[in-house]
């Protein structure tokens, strides 16, 4: 089964990019895979605070995901699975899409703010020929509406 990957984080239009990725999922017979990097300066501390914190951040990701999840399997019928990461968001990108073949289509949520469409996608630009599969980018302020209909 071919799966849309895409990248949870606290940003606005991750949440257009995980619509995008679980309706095109659906209407394609595809499943979603949601996958959500923990940094690694997060944990530069002493060794049992760093264990704590990195705990902490799991379970963060993981009531994040339930909304998404939720959400998904409600309104779209797709149940996607959750992957967590530990290290720099593009990298670990990479090092998973190159480890599932099952995944592909990346998906990113583009920022709509003058600073740019945000550090992943800037980075993922720079370095398409890293990635052996296509990268759909979803402007952040797309409609649900528009959504709905080009997917």
């Amino acid at each position: 089964m071919r799966k849309f990957l895409v990248v949870l984080d606290d940003s606005r239009e991750c949440l257009n990019a995980m619509r995008f990725a679980a309706m095109r999922a659906a209407n394609t017979g595809g499943g979603v895979a949601i996958l959500s990097v923990i940094p690694p300066d997060e944990f530069n501390h002493w060794i049992g605070v760093g264990a704590v914190m990195r705990e902490e951040a799991r379970e963060r990701i993981h009531a994040h995901f339930e909304v998404f999840a939720k959400w998904m399997r409600d309104k779209q019928g797709v149940d996607p699975e959750l992957v967590i990461r530990e290290g720099d968001a593009v990298p670990e990108i990479i090092a998973h899409v190159n480890s599932d073949p099952e995944v592909g289509v990346l998906v990113l949520g583009a920022a709509t703010d003058r600073k740019g469409p945000g550090p992943i996608i800037s980075h993922i630009t720079r370095n398409f020929g890293a990635l052996p599969i296509p990268v759909t980018i979803v402007p952040g302020d797309m409609s649900k509406e528009r959504l709905e209909a080009i997917t």
